[in-house]
């Protein structure tokens, strides 16, 4: 069978991120925890933009309206309204991580409303770039949710098909099951691991990756001794888990007041 090689300048002219924290960008911060988030949404539009230019084509427009805290309800009725104004043909939509971190997180009422949301991007002739959940098997207190997570990364995959859209296949990077690509909160990526779910999504368009070895495993660390991983499970839980946990009893999120760090089209330039 001849199998087409993929295209080397990306069709694509504007591109707006929707989402929440994990488009956001939260914690890839390369100059600081104070500095402007990056995230792998950025990286993916400056090497779409990279490729464009060194084919003499114009830069890529790129929007992220994605706002930390965000469950899918907002993402779809707030984001995607406020994107399909921009005219992008390019749209990443990923979200309900947040959801079915609550109890009440229920997959196939998202997937419903993802899906109605793909259809309205799809209807309007944008291309759809999707994200499967995260494999949490090796998280002591996120791998609850695992089996929601996967019958939701089960619809994606259909709603995809379906629609003509495209999965970044997250649950399957192996990389992502070494803590090093985990930031101190354990629930958001460091900057190594949004650069390897920028590979990820590169994939997913069909394009070549920038790195052939973008999802192979690190190299094992020796085990940690037992008094250090009780000294970090002790400051996750004081400076990460019960902030989070008090936010979900007095109702407030973390993306409460913030607006989108890149709400306009703007072109962007070679890094």
């Amino acid at each position: 069978m001849v199998t087409e090689a993929a295209p080397t300048t990306p069709p694509w002219t504007r591109y707006v991120a929707l989402g929440d924290s994990f488009t956001e960008g939260l914690w890839d911060a390369p100059d600081g925890l104070d500095a402007p988030m990056r995230g792998w949404a950025d990286l993916l539009a400056e090497r779409l933009s990279a490729r464009r230019t060194a084919a003499g084509a114009a830069p890529l427009e790129y929007a992220n309206l994605a706002i930390r805290g965000r469950r899918l309800a907002p993402i779809v009725d707030d984001q995607v309204p406020a994107a399909l104004a921009l005219a992008p043909d390019l749209v990443s939509l990923v979200g309900g991580g947040n959801d079915l971190l609550r109890p009440d997180g229920n997959p196939d009422r998202l997937a419903a409303r993802l899906e109605a949301a793909v259809v309205r991007l799809r209807e309007a002739g944008v291309d759809v770039l999707m994200a499967t959940g995260f494999d949490s098997a090796d998280s002591p207190v996120v791998r609850l949710t695992r089996a929601k997570v996967a019958i939701y990364n089960t619809m994606i995959w259909s709603i995809a098909r379906r629609q003509g859209a495209h999965v970044v296949d997250l649950w399957g990077m192996r990389a992502l099951h070494d803590w090093r690509m985990w930031a101190e909160d354990r629930i958001h990526l460091t900057s190594a691991g949004h650069e390897r779910v920028a590979q990820a999504a590169l994939v997913a368009l069909g394009l070549e990756p920038d790195a052939p070895g973008w999802d192979d495993p690190l190299t094992p660390l020796p085990p940690t001794p037992f008094t250090d991983r009780a000294r970090a499970n002790a400051r996750w839980l004081r400076v990460h888990a019960a902030p989070w946990a008090t936010r979900r009893v007095q109702h407030r999120s973390s993306g409460d007041g913030r607006s989108p760090k890149r709400p306009v089209p703007t072109p962007v330039e070679p890094a």
